[in-house]
């Protein structure tokens, strides 16, 4: 059984949403990287990232956090605003081993094909829904 433990970004800070509400965001965490590093300490080998300020706006603005995340040996799945290839290409750079499309994945079905086309399996799909 793999076991990904869940870090969700909000302005560079770990947060939790309740059930994706961004009016309930609250943070848990200080550091994210100390975060990935208590996870990765008690014998994660993977982890799940999610950049909320690109699923909320577009931009993803917790690349930075993500590059260093990956620097430790952890294997990153990483969602949240990936709406193009550049995007999806970019958060591969950063060290991203998996990539999760969400909403552009039903909306944009040529994107969906060329990700699929291009990176096969580093493309998973999720879908948060009510």
């Amino acid at each position: 059984m793999l076991i990904f433990p869940a870090i969700d970004l909000k302005d560079g800070a770990v947060v939790r949403l309740y059930k994706g509400d961004f009016a309930t965001v609250h943070q848990v965490a200080d550091d994210p990287l100390a975060t990935a590093g208590a996870f990765l300490a008690a014998g994660a080998r993977h982890i799940h990232m999610v950049d909320l300020d690109g699923a909320k706006d577009g931009q993803r603005k917790n690349g930075d956090i993500v590059r260093a995340v990956a620097a430790t040996g952890l294997r990153v799945e990483l969602g949240g605003g990936i709406r193009s290839m550049a995007t999806l290409a970019s958060c591969l750079e950063a060290g991203a081993n998996r990539v999760i499309l969400g909403t552009a994945a039903v909306t944009d079905r040529a994107f969906l094909q060329e990700a699929l086309t291009s990176f096969g399996e580093k493309i998973a799909l999720g879908m948060d829904l009510r």
